[in-house]
């Protein structure tokens, strides 16, 4: 049976896997990815990593890695989470030392390729996949393929202007999508709100600990007002955002994924409240608005999916 590696690289962590063609996670490994130590350092580790896990039937390697990067060349470019990988040829230094067909994209859309394959996309021929976490990423399916657009830059879904001259988003933009509702902006909001005085347990919460979205989100939970406004305006932004992106692409089904988009089923609810309140011109009632089914694993089943896909397409497999 062929085999394949796959390669999940955040800030944070980062997952190696070895995968059965049919889908088998057989053994992953994670590890922490201490990004201040350098590319070539990190890299050591990768590559020691994934020479464990190969097997002489595994055919090719799939990596998820946050962007800028060019996916044909393999390239990277300066990703926030990731210092010092400016240009570093990270594909070209993987074929050295495992001697395999490699194929890299950034993380949303692997993770959109993952869930489409293996999770909650299973079953349709167009999807939108969006993850709200940190920030705010995503990925589109049309006719069963990943759009990648001009200079792979396609689903930046995060980077839509939902309000003129909003808050700025570290894109450079006003009013993005994801300076409104990603757990960073949640997060800044709930600081904001502390800071002017507004009687709220968040600000008991900060004088212990950093505020984050999943405070806010407790505090909601808890009743506390103040909380509950900051968590229901980022949802009403995204249950915007989301039906900007029905009205464009007309999906058959949107998988939200992410930490915020995992947090509870009130947020599908809003989403799906929020649709159909603002789309018009689609039949709302024939998309699907559901939660990713992949959990933490998204990474490494998206990392895996874009490897499948490209040696099927290449008649590798």
């Amino acid at each position: 049976m062929k085999r394949y590696l796959a390669l999940d690289i955040g800030g944070t962590k980062i997952a190696c896997g070895r995968f059965t063609e049919d889908g088998l996670l057989e053994e992953k490994i994670l590890f922490p990815t201490r990004a201040e130590r350098g590319y070539k350092e990190i890299l050591k580790d990768i590559v020691s990593v994934l020479l464990r896990l190969k097997t002489e039937d595994t055919i090719a390697l799939g990596v998820g890695t946050a962007g800028p990067l060019d996916r044909i060349k393999g390239e990277i470019y300066s990703p926030p989470n990731l210092p010092g990988w400016d240009g570093v040829p990270l594909k070209k230094d993987l074929y050295e030392n495992l001697k395999i067909p490699i194929f890299i994209d950034n993380d949303a859309n692997a993770a959109c390729l993952g869930e489409y394959i293996f999770g909650a996309g299973k079953g349709v021929k167009n999807m939108v996949y969006v993850t709200v976490s940190t920030g705010i990423g995503g990925g589109i399916i049309i006719n069963g393929s990943l759009v990648h657009g001009v200079r792979d830059s396609a689903g930046e879904v995060g980077h839509q202007t939902i309000v003129p001259d909003g808050p700025l988003c570290n894109c450079g933009n006003k009013g993005c999508l994801e300076a409104l509702s990603s757990g960073t902006a949640i997060a800044k909001r709930a600081m904001e709100e502390i800071n002017s005085g507004k009687d709220t347990i968040l600000k008991q919460w900060a004088k212990n600990e950093k505020i984050t979205a999943k405070h806010v989100r407790e505090a909601m939970l808890m009743g506390d007002e103040v909380a509950r406004e900051i968590w229901n305006n980022a949802m009403e932004y995204l249950g915007i955002g989301i039906g900007n992106i029905i009205t464009i692409v007309s999906p058959e089904r949107v998988v939200i994924g992410g930490s915020i988009g995992l947090s509870g089923k009130d947020v599908i609810e809003k989403i799906r409240e929020v649709v159909k309140r603002r789309v018009f011109l689609v039949p709302v009632d024939m998309v699907d608005i559901v939660q990713a089914e992949l959990g933490e694993d998204v990474g490494i089943y998206g990392a895996f999916a874009v490897a499948l896909v490209e040696m099927r397409n290449r008649g590798g497999d």
